[in-house]
């Protein structure tokens, strides 16, 4: 599927199309959102046409170019090409970014199921109850030190969007994996499912970049990859035209599944 996301959610979509024609809808003012940015919409159907040229366009080393498996690198390397994408850069925070985004993520999610945690908590399922408990016992300052790191690197990510229009980076380290299983090896070693599946994503969605996710078939298996294009807050457009420039070259699909037959 093609995903955007402004922060961890967006509409999924079979066409470039179809996913422009639900973000356009979804543009507008809302006054009852006080945390909406007053702006105009822009909406992106329009362009998606007008194909890369002058767009820049690098991938993402560093943090972004470890702990995935080959799939995901060569997912990454597959869009990279279509983008005709050359260049490597680094967001070099981004580890730390990540980290920044486990505490905040962690406390605010506690603190938005606080009373039910207090009242159902055996209502939740377990994992998930233990997660949002960990974080309502965080220190305030370990909250306060990642919001810090967070607006450094937010101010890093901006200073390489001068630079550059799109940003490639693996969305996750492996494609889907099986209902229940729990350990992932990455880097040479053994490490929980669960918590990794967000390591590129994190320090992107910890500072709110745009990000559409486009889907490489993968070679090693039935399911696609999914890569990240990256861009500076207010420029989904370049989002799109990247996107519907990799679905036109036959990089990037998201064909309907054949159905089950066992």
């Amino acid at each position: 599927m093609f995903v955007p996301s402004l922060d961890h959610i967006g509409p999924f979509a079979r066409s470039v199309a179809d996913l422009a024609a639900a973000y356009d809808a979804l543009l507008g003012q809302d006054p009852a959102d006080p945390a909406q940015a007053r702006r105009d919409p822009a909406p992106v159907s329009g362009g998606l046409e007008a194909g890369i040229a002058g767009l820049r366009i690098a991938r993402l080393g560093g943090h972004f170019a470890r702990h995935g498996l080959p799939a995901a690198q060569g997912a990454a390397d597959a869009v990279a090409r279509g983008l005709d994408a050359s260049a490597t850069v680094e967001l070099p925070d981004a580890a730390a970014a990540r980290a920044a985004a486990f505490l905040i993520t962690a406390s605010e999610g506690a603190n938005q199921h606080l009373d039910d945690l207090r009242t159902r908590a055996e209502d939740f399922e377990p994992l998930t109850q233990n997660r949002l408990l960990a974080g309502a016992l965080l220190p305030a300052q370990w909250v306060i030190h990642a919001q810090r790191l967070r607006a450094l690197f937010r101010d890093q990510a901006a200073a390489l969007f001068a630079d550059w229009d799109v940003l490639i980076a693996p969305a996750t380290p492996t494609a889907a994996t099986p209902i229940g299983q729990e350990m992932l090896e990455a880097d040479g070693a053994t490490v929980p499912l669960r918590p990794n599946m967000g390591v590129y994503t994190q320090p992107i969605s910890c500072i709110g970049l745009p990000v559409l996710a486009v889907p490489v078939q993968n070679a090693d298996g039935a399911l696609p990859i999914g890569v990240q294009l990256i861009a500076a807050p207010w420029n989904e457009t370049a989002l799109f035209r990247a996107a519907r420039h990799l679905e036109r070259e036959g990089v990037c699909a998201a064909p309907v599944a054949p159905a089950f037959t066992g």
